[in-house]
Formats: structure tokens, C-alpha cells, sequence
């Protein structure tokens, strides 16, 4: 199937039991490769989470599908635009949860923070009383965040009920209100479920994420400094949702900045200043046969389809 410039990029997620998630697999997986959608959905017994891409007409066929699900016809979903192809291939995976936090008594269907629409958010921040925690990994904040925002520098979603356990009381200290974000709300959902299990009322998230209110918030009235990362080949987004300029690692998943790239750690497929102490020998030789059996497929024109990262968000 051929897809006309521009593509429909969607964003969606849905809290909401599935009693056999892998019933649910084939059919919509189905349907995405016949109608040409590419992209990820995660598919568990709390829910579906994912971003997938194609044309607009293909897009809504597949988030009808999903909407006749059980409990999904309010399903969440963020719209954006994309010049090319963001995706290599369609996955529908099944999970143990939608969104790895690793709290299994944490429900967001049964407590979660208050919900601030975009227009309402930066006087929330603003306000002194009000603690604010950017709850996405530490590759992703690097790239950008809310101006004032706690960056808990964790490395996954796993990692952030310790840090917050840990850090509590100093976090915490003179303040009244704690108002989380994340990419497309997803982890929010998670994470203010789990403060409201700790004990804390005042509570909010910034409803639809960052994509939200980086389409919605003119670039003037702006609290956001930055890009935000996207788990695509767009690999950041702007104000209006514009792509960015930065690029992958395709060693480690990781955003790469022009400066990064004049950094002698960097060899294009192969390593960047951030994973170059990361990984061996062995396996930078791996990623070097990788990133040249992909040269000579572009030199014939075909698409060699390498390591893809799955979206928590």
C-alpha cells in the first residue's frame, strides 16, 4: 500500500482490563498489516498502549478496531504528521503491563492525580507551592523539559517509586501541590497513581503529555525548553509538533545531537558519546557489520530493518 505525504502519526493508550489479551493480538495485527499501518502496540491485561503510522483513512480504521475493544471506545489517542515513513515494520506485543513500572498493587483505573488541560499547566508550574517532576528516563529529559522541573536522572520507569521513596521527604519539603508529565500521559497515569497510594492528595498530571501541549501552546507563552524525544525515526518533536533535528543511536536507542556527532565516540551505527563505555568490543564489531549490511541495502534500495526501540509512552 502507498501512502501519500503527509503520514498520520497516533499516539494512544487505554487503561482497561483484557481478560485474554492474546485473543486480541492476531486480529489487530491483522488489520494493521492489510491496511498498511506501521509502528508498535503493546497489548497486557490492564490495557493497550502504542504509536502507530500510516494514512489517515488506514489510521482510522485500526483506532475503530481498537475503540470496539472492551472498555476502549474513549480510548486516549494524540495526533501529528510525519514527512516519511516514522516506523520499519508492525509489532503488537503482549506485556505484563502496558507501561513497566513494576508496582503490581497500582491501578489507574481505581486512583490516579488530577488531570490539567495544557492551557491551565503553565500557572500550575509557576506556582512555588507546586513540586514539579518531569517522570520520563534521563535520555529523554536531556533533550528537553519544563523549565523548574526535578529530572530523577533514572534510566527506566522501573527505577522511579525507589527514587521517589528515597527522596521524598527532601522533594517534598515546603511544598503543598506535586504535578508530574511524561511524553503522551501514559506514565503519568502510573506515577500519580502510585504518589496518591503513597499517602499524597494534591496530585496532578498534565493531561495528553507534552505532545499536547507543545501542539496546543504557542511557542511565546511556552514553559517547555527543548525537544521532546518520540520513540520513532522522527526521534524528537518541536513546538506544533515539528520534527527535530536530532538523530539515533543505533547502538543504544539513544537521541544524538549535531555536537554528539562531532564527538570522536561517535561512529555512525556504532557507538555515541553516551554508550560508548557501555558496550564491549564484541559488540560494537556487531553493530559495525549491522550498519554496513544497511549501507549496501540502501545502495540497492532496499530496507534492511535493524533494532527498534518499544514506546513506554
Amino acid at each position: 500500500m502507498t501512502e501519500t505525504s503527509p503520514i498520520t502519526v497516533a499516539a494512544l493508550y487505554q487503561f482497561t482490563p483484557f481478560d485474554d489479551p492474546a485473543a486480541i493480538r492476531g486480529p489487530l495485527l491483522a488489520l494493521c498489516e492489510e491496511v498498511g499501518i506501521k509502528g508498535t502496540l503493546l497489548l497486557a491485561k490492564e490495557g493497550i498502549n502504542g504509536t502507530i503510522a500510516g494514512g489517515e483513512n488506514a489510521i482510522q480504521q485500526v483506532l475503530e478496531h481498537i475503540r470496539a475493544l472492551p472498555g476502549c471506545a474513549t480510548l486516549d489517542v494524540k495526533f501529528s504528521t510525519a514527512d516519511e515513513m516514522p516506523f520499519h515494520r508492525m509489532k503488537v506485543r503482549l506485556k505484563r503491563e502496558i507501561v513497566t513500572m513494576g508496582e503490581p498493587d497500582i491501578d489507574p483505573r481505581a486512583s490516579v492525580g488530577r488531570y490539567v488541560d495544557p492551557h491551565e499547566w503553565n500557572a500550575l508550574i509557576t506556582d512555588p507551592d507546586t513540586l514539579v517532576i518531569d517522570t520520563r528516563n534521563d535520555y529523554e529529559v536531556a533533550v528537553g523539559t519544563f523549565k523548574g522541573a526535578v529530572d530523577p536522572h533514572t534510566a527506566s520507569f522501573r527505577e522511579f517509586p525507589q527514587w521517589f521513596r528515597e527522596h521524598r521527604e527532601e522533594l517534598l519539603e515546603g511544598k503543598k501541590k506535586v504535578a508530574m508529565f511524561c511524553t503522551g500521559g501514559i506514565r503519568c497515569e502510573k506515577s500519580t497513581s502510585f504518589l496518591r497510594s503513597e499517602g499524597i492528595d494534591e496530585v496532578y498530571h498534565l493531561k495528553g503529555g507534552i505532545l499536547r501541549y507543545l501542539e496546543e501552546i504557542p511557542q511565546e507563552e511556552s514553559t517547555w525548553d527543548g525537544d521532546c524525544f518520540v520513540f520513532d525515526e522522527r526521534v524528537t518533536v518541536r513546538h506544533g509538533l515539528e520534527q527535530g533535528e536530532y538523530d539515533l543511536c543505533r547502538a543504544c536507542r539513544r537521541p544524538v545531537s549535531a555536537q554528539d556527532k562531532a564527538s570522536d565516540a561517535y561512529v555512525e551505527g556504532v557507538s555515541c558519546p553516551r554508550c560508548i563505555n557501555e558496550r564491549s568490543d564484541e559488540q560494537r564489531a556487531r553493530y559495525a557489520e549491522r550498519q554496513r549490511q544497511e549501507e549496501l541495502a540502501r545502495r540497492r534500495g532496499d530496507l534492511h530493518v535493524g533494532a527498534a526501540p518499544d514506546s513506554d509512552d
